[in-house]
């Protein structure tokens, strides 16, 4: 037996599988095995072998080989497969296709298992979403009106960090941009660029900030959902972080030195990061920054974009949203698309303070975990000005002014809000205060029987 009749026995031994298929004749059928291999990972078409692996052999003079090509011309787009004659069977070779979807005159079909399957209409979105064909940002907005919905305040602030002059045509400029179709209505990009209210045009495209009570999701001490435009939702967000984490003041020259427990470069860029690179077609997630006492998760729906294996992840970057990267790029939001990463863990490097670790299993996530957990035991020491000091503080604050909130006593005494919520509540559990009322209309209370 020689070696091409010991390869042939092989592989019908193994039979059919997810790179082997059996044809027992040139039928309308082949085509939509070559179009299957073709969106999935290549395979070979044998021609003339039964499903049960039976060699029952075709024709192979020149008439019956060249309808084999023929019946390839309708694939769109071309695909170079290679069409090998044996003696009494052929095999077409059919290549993993760089253009895909590929599609046949009977629609898409894709490689399952050991079978070749059409997509239905849902599949089919599916499937150009995963090989970036159809990409959200390009999409033409149905509900959006542009003369009602555009926000001129949101255009100038872009224009003035870009450096583009306004005095160039609106609309030229929004095409130039890629934020207008052409019939000048506004594209996804457009929305969340320009428009005044994300929350009802693109409601899944809100970022939501929540501050949690300890380790857990249990007790939330804030929320805030941020349903502007995407610049001032990526600047919110860094603002909600900042706002709720911590500051250590390191006094050895004479101006003194502020260390965050997040550095502010890694804490951008995965704000940015997620804004930018999340899957917007997920319609069912948004954008997640959540504060814990002992880290900072940052999430979007979405893992690593199609193209990019996971041991490629930080070293080739593959943008999920080009349009949107690009608009960033423009106002230095992004400083060089793929850099984002190494960017967060040379500044965790070099911070000391905090550890970052990154997920990827169907969201993506940004874990910041701070160096010294802060335990609600000794919050308010940790804080700066030590816990009897900022009590006493807060005490005078309030009963000056009882209606006063939590982050206007945050902005008097420097301390932050999950500082301030720490001291109201060992100063209620103390018996030295009350609240009466609801937490925004209500009012604090020093309580009489205290001697204050």
């Amino acid at each position: 037996m020689d070696d091409r009749d010991k390869w042939i026995e092989s592989i019908v031994a193994a039979g059919e599988g997810y790179h082997i298929e059996f044809k027992e004749s040139l039928d309308k059928s082949f085509v939509e095995e070559v179009c299957a291999f073709a969106n999935s990972n290549g395979g070979k078409v044998f021609l003339g072998i039964s499903d049960k692996g039976v060699i029952k052999g075709v024709q192979t003079d020149n008439s019956f080989r060249s309808r084999v090509p023929d019946s390839l011309r309708q694939l769109q787009p071309q695909l170079d497969v290679k069409i090998e004659v044996h003696d009494n069977f052929i095999v077409a070779d059919v290549p993993e296709g760089s253009e895909e979807p590929y599609a046949c005159s009977r629609g898409f079909f894709l490689r399952n298992g050991a079978n070749s399957q059409k997509l239905n209409r849902n599949e089919i979105i599916a499937f150009f979403q995963k090989e970036g064909r159809i990409r959200f940002e390009e999409l033409r907005n149905g509900k959006a009106d542009f003369e009602n919905d555009f926000d001129e305040r949101a255009f100038r602030n872009f224009l003035k960090l870009a450096g583009i002059t306004s005095s160039i045509d609106k609309m030229a400029l929004l095409r130039n941009l890629d934020c207008v179709t052409d019939d000048g209505k506004l594209n996804n990009a457009g929305v969340l660029f320009f428009a005044k209210d994300i929350d009802f045009l693109l409601n899944h495209a809100i970022v939501v900030c929540v501050l949690y009570k300890g380790t857990k999701k249990v007790n939330i001490l804030d929320k805030k959902d941020f349903k502007e435009n995407i610049v001032e939702n990526i600047d919110n967000a860094i603002l909600f972080v900042k706002r709720h984490t911590n500051v250590e003041y390191k006094i050895e020259k004479i101006q003194r030195e502020e260390i965050p427990d997040i550095p502010d470069i890694a804490l951008r860029e995965a704000i940015i990061n997620a804004v930018c690179h999340r899957d917007y077609f997920d319609r069912g997630s948004n954008v997640l920054v959540e504060v814990f006492d002992d880290r900072v998760e940052i999430s979007n729906p979405g893992g690593l974009p199609s193209g990019l294996k996971p041991s490629e992840f930080g070293s080739r970057s593959v943008a999920r949203n080009p349009l949107i990267a690009s608009l960033l790029h423009r106002i230095d939001y992004i400083e060089k698309v793929g850099t984002g990463i190494n960017r967060i863990k040379q500044a965790v490097d070099e911070n000391e303070k905090a550890s970052v670790e990154f997920s990827f299993d169907g969201s993506f996530s940004v874990i910041f975990r701070k160096g010294d957990a802060i335990s609600n035991v000794g919050l308010g020491e940790k804080l700066g000005e030590g816990s009897e000091k900022s009590s006493e503080k807060i005490l005078e604050i309030i009963k000056h002014n009882p209606t006063i909130t939590r982050e206007e006593i945050s902005e008097i005494i420097n301390l932050s809000i999950r500082g301030v919520e720490w001291n109201l509540s060992k100063l209620k559990d103390e018996g030295k205060i009350k609240r009466i009322g609801s937490r925004k209309s209500g009012h604090w209370e020093v309580i009489e029987s205290f001697n204050y």
